[in-house]
This record gives structure tokens, sequence and C-alpha cells, in this order.
């Protein structure tokens, strides 16, 4: 069955203009170059150059958000996914993900956004436990190849932590009840928020038409994710994130970037360079470039660990590294099989078309596998009576071991801390994601909080007020 749903503008653009860069964001940073080198009028042939390429990156915006909602965790209705996931965006591309419309192949699972007449139209595909992956510009639909369609297996039945059983404790909704009836007054557009104290879920509220299984994106919050991933390797023994990183395209001689460590990478301390502050990676998330091709190709700037620099890529390589040195091991790279260990089994990891993962945003996960997660750290690494993370796993990515960003938070490895916001335990640290995106762990109340939102530049969450407002209603 095939559904559509969206806007209705599509555009017939000259294709003897811009199109190897409509292809390939590289091919365009090239005929940006050749342009200036002759002297013709380079920022009219760029706007012209970017008006192509952001229609294409919207379209794909519009088929991987569409994807990951439908068919991640419980799924989402189009209406939702269309109000939510598909407004208050990039506002370079949101005119166009709004024009652009969404065929729905549900027996395939197949979203495709045509936005131009004489190119193929974007694709994402869902894979099953690896949830969907976004083909490049040009692609043509069916090329994925090489994922997994194995389903995720369901613990609902298992008490909590591991499934939803007794997940619950009784008196918890009055103690944190003033909590949310006030959250309006923290900002931003809340779709989610639960409290787990003591281990039991002592709050939960969802918004209308979202539950305990609605997954959301992660956006940066996949980069605690990572972390925690490579944590769990240090534990085993099969990673070590000192030594230098295991990137093959850095092996040649001379190439200074050999000398960076994991550790550097997971503190956004490589002195790398990237395109843009914050390095959004839209080659990746929304043109379906390849996690190697885009992430190794930067160079070194800084010397590493001298500068801090928030950047999407130093995440990507660190997991890059981390899938050599298993692959060195003989092990697979499979982070669904540690996620459901742990219970976070409607968490999806999506991947690009070679296979390797997104983890420095593209994941989709639910406020119970968020919190989860808070309690494996919580804990201190230690899951049900067994160790997963190292006994100084909590103690190293909470650590200023580095440059720091300016702000009123600072960065240890893969988290954010609160050790310096008024009001609230030094010990409180946690994962942040754009849109409002949020996981906090204070092991010294032995509270986790977790706010998903849908919030934007004009709306967003005073996370530092909900926290503090917690700890004041937690009291103990």
């Amino acid at each position: 069955m095939t559904m559509v749903f969206g806007g209705q503008r599509m555009g017939k653009a000259d294709p003897n203009r811009a199109s190897a860069s409509v292809r390939d964001p590289d091919a365009m940073r090239r005929v940006l170059l050749a342009l200036a080198v002759a002297a013709l009028p380079l920022p009219t042939q760029a706007a012209e150059t970017n008006v192509e390429l952001n229609r294409a990156w919207a379209a794909g915006y519009r088929a991987a958000f569409t994807c990951s909602s439908l068919w991640n965790g419980a799924g989402k209705t189009l209406a939702d996914i269309e109000r939510d996931e598909l407004t208050h965006i990039y506002p370079e591309i949101e005119a166009d993900v709004r024009a652009t419309r969404a065929e729905i192949d549900t027996k395939a699972k197949r979203v495709t956004v045509r936005y131009r007449d004489d190119m193929p139209p974007r694709v994402a595909e869902w894979t099953g436990r690896d949830g969907c992956v976004t083909l490049p510009i040009s692609a043509e639909p069916g090329a994925v190849g090489g994922l997994s369609h194995d389903p995720r297996p369901n613990f609902d039945a298992q008490p909590w932590p591991l499934g939803d059983r007794d997940a619950r404790v009784a008196d918890g909704e009055a103690r944190f009840s003033a909590v949310a009836a006030d959250k309006a007054r923290f900002g931003g557009r809340t779709s989610s928020l639960l409290i787990v104290k003591d281990g039991r879920i002592a709050l939960e509220w969802y918004q209308p038409g979202h539950g305990p299984h609605t997954a959301q994106r992660t956006f940066s919050v996949a980069k605690s994710i990572a972390a925690t991933l490579i944590g769990h390797a240090v534990e085993r023994g099969q990673f070590d994130v000192k030594a230098p990183v295991g990137i093959v395209e850095w092996r040649t001689a001379g190439d200074p970037r050999a000398t960076i460590t994991t550790e550097r990478l997971l503190r956004m301390a490589s002195g790398l360079t990237s395109d843009s502050a914050g390095n959004r990676t839209d080659a990746i998330y929304m043109g379906g470039a390849s996690v190697r091709q885009w992430a190794t190709q930067w160079p070194l700037l800084n010397p590493p660990g001298t500068r801090y620099r928030y950047a999407n890529n130093d995440t990507l390589l660190a997991v890059l590294s981390l899938k050599a040195a298993l692959e060195r091991a003989g092990e697979p790279f499979d982070p669904a099989a540690f996620l459901d260990r742990i219970g976070m089994t409607r968490t999806f990891i999506e991947r690009d078309k070679d296979g390797d993962a997104i983890l420095s945003s593209q994941v989709s996960t639910t406020a119970r596998d968020l919190a989860r997660l808070g309690l494996l750290y919580q804990d201190d690494g230690m899951w049900q009576g067994e160790r997963l993370l190292p006994a100084d796993w909590r103690r190293f990515v909470t650590a200023r071991a580095g440059p720091q960003p300016d702000g009123p938070f600072g960065y240890g490895a893969g988290f954010w801390l609160l050790d310096a916001s008024e009001g609230i335990p030094a010990d409180a640290f946690g994962a942040f994601g754009n849109r409002g995106q949020y996981m906090v762990v204070i092991p010294s109340r032995r509270l986790v909080i977790v706010r998903q939102g849908y919030d934007d530049a004009a709306e967003r969450l005073d996370i530092a007020a909900l926290v503090r407002a917690v700890v004041a209603a937690d009291g103990s």
C-alpha cells in the first residue's frame, strides 16, 4: 500500500545547472572553488547552487524523519509527524520540507520524496533493528544492502528496568506532581517527562498521542550512547580510549591526525576543523553521505587537547575507531545487542548506506529507554548485578579533563556537566540533544530525569530550572 502526505509543490530545475553539486556535496565545493578561480560572479552562483542542494536535503529530511517516526518504536501518526517532526526545524530547509510530499510504501516500509522532475526521489528505508537508512542523493530505491532485518526482542512483561512490569512506584506521583503541573514555566514544547527515583518511575507524563513506547529522535543524546558503547568495550578489554584512533584513512606517513586519541574525540578536543560551528553534518543527516566519506576528511587545525570545539565528526570518528577495534578482535559492531541487554529494545541506532552507525544524532529512543541508560550510570556501570561499564567510567565521562565550552555547563566525555549550576547537586550530569532532548543523572539523589520535546530556537527548555525544581520537590 502506498500513501502520500505533505505539500504539493515540485520544481522542475535545469538539469545542466549544478547537477554535480546536487549529487555530491564534495563536488559542490569543487565547483564553487573553480568558479572563484575563474573570477565568475561567485555569490550568485553559490546561492543558486545552495538552493538546489537545500531542496535535495529537505527531501532527505522529510524522508528520514517520516521513516523513523512511522516505524521506530510504537510509531506515530502522519498528523503528529507533520506537526512535530517537520516544523520548527532548520530555517534554510523548512519551507522546502513543507512543500515536498512523501510517498509511503507500507509493505516495503519505504518513504520516497520527490524534489525535482529530472532527478530520482530521495529515499529512506526501514531495516528493522537498525531503524531507517537514508540513501544518497540520486540513489535509486532498493539500493540498501548488508543491514539486518531481524526484529528486536520484546521484554515488556519482564520486571522493570529490563521490562515494563512494576515500573512505577505508587506514591511517586504526589511528590513530583507540581513539577509536571508547572512544566510550561520551564519553557519549550515538552512531549515527555519522566522522573525515576530510587530505581522506580515516580512520575511519567506524555503529550497526547505519545506513550511509553513512542520513540523520538535523540539528536545529540546519541553522543552519550556512543560513549556508553565505548565504555562497554573498555570494560571487556577490547578498546583503549587513550590510544591513537584506528582510522585507516589517517595511516599514511606524515598524517598528523594519526596521533589523535579516542579520549580527545569524546571530549570534543580533537583539534580537527569542520565546515561550521557545531558541525551539523548535514551531508550525512540529510544528504545520505557516508560517515566514513564525510567525517575522515577534515584537517587538523589545532594541537589535540588544546581547544574545545563541539563537533559531530568527533563522535562519528570515535565510533569508527571502536568498530575497527572490534573487527580486529573478530567481533561484529552490534550496538543493538548491548542496548537489548539493558532493556533499551525500542532504541534504534540508524546507519548510513555502508552500515556505519550515525551515532552523533540519528538515533530514535523512548523516554523509558533513556531512563534505563540513566540507571546504568546511576549504578556506576552495574546492571542487575553485572558490570557493563568500567568501575571508573562514570568518573571518566564526568571529569573536566580537557578544554571547556563557554556557557553554564561543562563537558566531560560525551556527557554535559551541571556541576556549577546553582541549586543542583555537584554530581549531576546529563545527555543533551537538539530540540530539547535531555537525560540527567544525579547519583547522590538517586534521581534520573528524562525530558523529550519538540523545541525550537524561540521556545526552549531551561534544563537547569527543571532539574532544580525536581531536586527541590525530591527533598531527600
